[in-house]
């Protein structure tokens, strides 16, 4: 009986091992409310992020334009659904993207995904406390961006930043940072594989007339002066994916979701339909550039608003959605592979992560960053 009972103990010991986390990838994003109740919540801590965006007296003003989007945005969730889908692809990204891990990188086996988004749960404060649970040996910061902005990759690195200034960090974990990745080969080939999937939907004697229209989220035009890398990077990323096609197609970068008064980046992408449908093109392909998933601003912006009403109302012949990567086998054999090779390298923290904008005038910015470069440490 005793030794059945030091089996017994060894074969649980052995199990709770083999389930111990030895790479944490953590995810971060902007997020998504999961229902209409979220709204609110979601949108209070948008409004009052200066990392997002800087308004005037902010405190007061920023709780007050959420109240007054709630309902609107409420009624856009619950025209796509009830909710955001991005924390369900995540997940699901994830989760593949740590099976193949296993796979290709057992020297970091086991890796377990963690969801981290900035402004509605699994926010980055829960997520961390749970990481810190499973006692990770190694936590890579995988943002989910793949062209880096200031104001999301940049505001969720702050957020882990601020989190650890209240508490200690652990002396023996391992942290490190994959900030940007917009030009992987294998996110080129999804992204191209997904415009391809979708100009073979178009009848045959219009596909040599369709236009692509890369669309990506603006950005304020005082952050573009400031020095934000995200137009670049994002351009690089069309022009990949072009090289990719064969540069088969006409096609351009347009900029969406603009927000308030104040001059953004342009083209807007409703204002460019309107354009090139005067100048006679009839044949669209609106292609979500810079995000990796399906969210409010793929299904309802450019799904419902531009391909839908926008396009009756233009009276345009043919205009479609290329899908997000969401699962795209390319896709994820893309992340993996940016995980994997990130774990060889003995790059913990980039040399253009830590450089801040030319005319960068953000306390935080600065205190994060040399915060990083303490922390981030070679293996």
């Amino acid at each position: 009986m005793k030794m059945f009972s030091s089996l017994k103990h060894l074969n649980f010991t052995s199990r709770f091992m083999s389930s111990q986390v030895k790479t944490a990838v953590v995810m971060l994003n902007m997020g998504g409310p999961q229902h209409v109740d979220q709204v609110h919540g979601y949108l209070h801590r948008i409004m009052t992020d200066r990392d997002m965006m800087q308004l005037p007296f902010q405190n007061t003003l920023g709780p007050y334009i959420a109240r007054r989007r709630t309902s609107e945005v409420q009624k856009k969730y619950a025209e796509i659904g009830g909710g955001s889908p991005i924390l369900k692809w995540t997940n699901l990204q994830g989760k593949l993207m740590c099976e193949k891990l296993d796979k290709i990188s057992p020297s970091t086996a086991p890796h377990k995904h963690y969801v981290a988004f900035r402004y509605v749960e699994p926010l980055t404060e829960s997520t961390f406390e749970q990481v810190q649970k499973d006692g990770a040996d190694r936590v890579v910061l995988f943002s989910q961006y793949p062209q880096y902005s200031c104001a999301t990759s940049g505001s969720s690195f702050n957020a882990i930043y601020s989190y650890f200034q209240k508490k200690t960090f652990p002396e023996n974990l391992k942290l490190s940072i994959i900030d940007r990745w917009a030009t992987h080969p294998l996110l080129i080939k999804a992204i191209g594989s997904r415009i391809s999937d979708e100009i073979k939907q178009f009848p045959e004697s219009d596909r040599d007339d369709v236009v692509i229209l890369f669309s990506a989220h603006s950005l304020p035009l005082k952050a573009v002066n400031r020095g934000d890398a995200y137009p670049s990077e994002v351009s690089s990323t069309v022009h990949a994916v072009m090289e990719e096609l064969g540069y088969a197609y006409p096609y351009a970068l347009v900029w969406q979701s603009k927000v308030g008064p104040l001059p953004w980046l342009g083209p807007f992408t409703d204002d460019a339909l309107k354009g090139y449908v005067k100048q006679g093109k009839k044949n669209f392909i609106l292609v979500p550039i810079a995000f990796v998933n399906e969210h409010i601003e793929t299904l309802h912006e450019l799904d419902i608003e531009y391909c839908k009403e926008l396009g009756e109302e233009l009276g345009v012949k043919n205009i479609r959605r290329a899908a997000a990567p969401n699962d795209h086998p390319l896709f994820i054999d893309g992340i993996a592979d940016i995980v994997s090779q990130h774990l060889r390298e003995n790059k913990p923290v980039s040399p253009k992560f830590l450089l801040r904008c030319a005319h960068c005038i953000s306390s935080r910015c600065y205190e994060s960053k040399q915060w990083f470069s303490s922390v981030c440490k070679s293996k």
